[in-house]
């Protein structure tokens, strides 16, 4: 019977996305102008998407087969449909958004206020799809195998899927939008949306495939890795009634989301406008866990322990908006410094990035003291259930950036005017302060996901303690630190390497063909999209595989205690490159921003060239290393967890 409420409001979610969709879709698209665009971007992404899931069926083939063999054919089962309900996310995402854009587009011909709205119900479909295509899932495995340790397959499948197309989303993106910007900004001198430049219907695919598609599938596999970790930690601290307390707490945060997505409400300051929408929905998701709580009799502790992971997303949520804002101090300090050179740019936004990891590392601490206080290992996992529970508000407002981004491309490539084009700027410049702060939310809320997959995974090989004088722990330890920097590294290489690649490409169409320059000619859009796709889908592949091989080789030659080690490491080192890449580059673009809106010396100053330059610098750090590390994370520690009674039995040290 308590199977039914999760299972119930995640079909509620559903049918609200559905009733988004179709608002949306009933909005008129424009032009005929706006409408090609449109189509191009369309056909662009769902190129990339149908080429890049071709690929990932062969992955989750052979992942299906080996779990199969090792471990059995429900885990197996359960993968496999944590795959497809990840993949499915990301389809019905950016789906919309590839609707949503131009349409948004069109409305801002009417206004801030529509247009806002148009982007923002958007943007709810994919939160409101992934949460409820997540929640419904896990209901189903969990009904079919009542074992949390199968549902684990579940979330193992939409983490490695999830892991793929955000590294690969996001290494697409960054391919073509440092194109775009070296030669299209600072050698043409021609505007970042300008029909001239082939470069720019690619970058606007990438949006969607990165920040859409990829962003809905991270979160969905820290969403489902939450609620998983919590009922194997549940089912040991409270029986039966502690594997259903995540799936009602999570409940409980879907409808909560539902009634936040209603209360924003546009107006002058969009960023204002998404800020309240997300308070709005903390403050009731905290009544209805107590309302849960109460109801279900269970002890008050673990009410506290979910509003301290809630209060430590608000506080990651805030200083990611205090560090990438347009209008706060290091953003402006930033852009301030420009007029000195890209250097300086550099070293200020990386400072500020620094910076930033602070207040964010101390909210996941003080949670989890708190949590751990009050209900233990479960408390933990609770607490990391209660920061994700209202990501379905999260992922809406994330979905707006890329969204409302493409909707200013789309102005800008049809001529819209100055008006409905600095709408459509204001819309941009709250969307990236959105996404910068969903990144921040992600990556903490996968801090506290994978310290609760710790604790399941020694809960599993029975591990009590994780000893650092032991010389296997910290040998384990010393690998699990240099595998974040690492998976970071390989990930900006593909960037640079693939975008060595788009401005050779696109420097040759400015060459050969005749009249592009001028406007009297068109470029050829797909040959760039065509280089995005093939060099994201082949640079992904090695940081793909070391996060699944890597965790494997440690705990099978060096024991499941150095095992242990290796994730303690992963997860302090990841949770730091994380936050500094996400806020780092956000600052840096928002930095930008705020010259090209004519400060500084605006548009063409030697500080917007040096802007420009460390905006290049920080799109690989905020759009494909930095938020690509959480999913790295859950990907290592669920992996450890599916074959830790394989590992505790057949490693080489024991």
């Amino acid at each position: 019977m308590l199977l039914l409420i999760p299972f119930m409001a995640g079909l509620i979610s559903i049918m609200a996305a559905l009733y988004f969709y179709f608002y949306v879709s009933k909005q008129k698209i424009g032009t005929p102008r706006m409408e090609e665009i449109s189509d191009l971007i369309r056909r662009g992404a769902k190129t990339y998407l149908k080429i890049e899931y071709r690929t990932l069926a062969v992955f989750v083939i052979i992942i299906s087969l080996a779990l199969y063999f090792f471990i059995g054919f429900n885990v197996s089962l359960a993968y496999i449909f944590g795959s497809f309900c990840s993949a499915l996310a990301g389809f019905l995402g950016m789906d919309i958004a590839l609707k949503a854009n131009v349409r948004t587009a069109n409305a801002a011909k009417r206004g801030l206020n529509k247009a806002f709205s148009v982007g923002f119900y958007g943007g709810a479909v994919t939160g409101l799809a992934v949460v409820g295509l997540a929640l419904m899932g896990i209901s189903v495995v969990y009904y079919f195998f009542p074992d949390p340790k199968i549902v684990l397959g579940f979330s193992f499948g939409a983490s490695s899927l999830a892991l793929f197309a955000k590294a690969g989303g996001g290494i697409f993106t960054k391919t073509a939008d440092i194109g775009a910007d070296i030669v299209g900004k600072i050698e043409m001198n021609i505007p970042e949306d300008d029909p001239r430049n082939p470069a720019v219907i690619a970058d606007n695919v990438g949006d969607n495939v990165g920040d859409v598609a990829g962003m809905g599938a991270d979160l969905f596999d820290s969403y489902v890795a939450s609620i998983v970790a919590a009922m194997i930690l549940g089912s040991v601290a409270l029986k039966e009634t502690g594997i259903f307390i995540p799936l009602i707490i999570s409940a409980a945060g879907i409808l909560a989301s539902i009634i936040g997505i209603y209360f924003v409400r546009a107006n002058k300051n969009p960023s204002k406008s998404l800020n309240n929408g997300t308070y709005i929905t903390c403050v009731i998701f905290a009544l209805f866990s107590f309302i849960v709580v109460y109801f279900l009799n269970i002890d008050i502790g673990i009410f506290y322990a979910i509003v301290s992971g809630l209060i430590a997303g608000i506080i990651i949520g805030l200083t990611s908006d205090y560090y990438t804002s347009a209008d706060k101090p290091p953003t402006l300090r930033t852009a301030e410094v420009s007029k000195a050179g890209a250097a300086i740019n550099i070293l200020t936004g990386f400072s500020y990035g620094s910076i930033s990891v602070v207040p964010p590392l101390l909210g996941i601490a003080a949670a989890t003291l708190v949590s751990f206080y009050f209900a233990g290992l479960f408390g933990i996992a609770m607490s990391a259930v209660g920061m994700l529970a209202i990501v379905g508000m999260i992922i809406s407002a994330d979905a707006y950036g890329p969204i409302v981004d493409n909707a200013k491309g789309i102005a800008e490539q049809s001529r819209l005017g100055k008006r409905v084009i600095g709408i459509t700027d204001k819309l941009d410049e709250a969307g990236n302060t959105a996404k910068a702060i969903t990144k921040g939310f992600a990556i903490g809320a996968a801090g506290l996901t994978v310290i609760a997959l710790l604790a399941a995974y020694a809960e599993i090989v029975g591990i009590k303690t994780v000893d650092l004088l032991s010389p296997l722990v910290l040998s384990g330890a010393l690998i699990g630190i240099a595998m974040p920097p690492l998976f970071s590294a390989l990930t900006i290489l593909g960037v640079g390497k693939n975008a060595f690649r788009m401005i050779n490409e696109i420097r040759r169409q400015f060459k050969e063909i005749p009249g592009l320059i001028k406007g009297k000619a068109k470029p050829d859009y797909d040959k760039c999209i065509d280089i995005a796709t093939k060099g994201a889908l082949k640079e992904l592949v090695l940081p793909g595989v070391l996060a699944i091989i890597v965790p494997l080789l440690v705990g099978f030659t060096l024991g499941k205690n150095a095992l242990g080690g290796f994730l303690a490491g992963s997860i302090l080192s990841g949770l730091t490159f994380a936050l500094l890449m996400a806020n780092a580059g956000g600052l840096w673009d928002n930095a930008k921003k705020y010259i090209e809106e004519g400060n500084l010396g605006g548009k063409g100053s030697e500080a917007h060239k040096a802007a420009v330059v460390g905006d290049m610098v920080g799109d690989p750090f905020k759009d494909t290393a930095g938020p690509s590390i959480n999913t790295l994370l859950t990907v290592m520690s669920l992996v450890s967890s599916m074959f830790a009674s394989l590992i505790a039995a057949y490693a080489l040290i024991h």
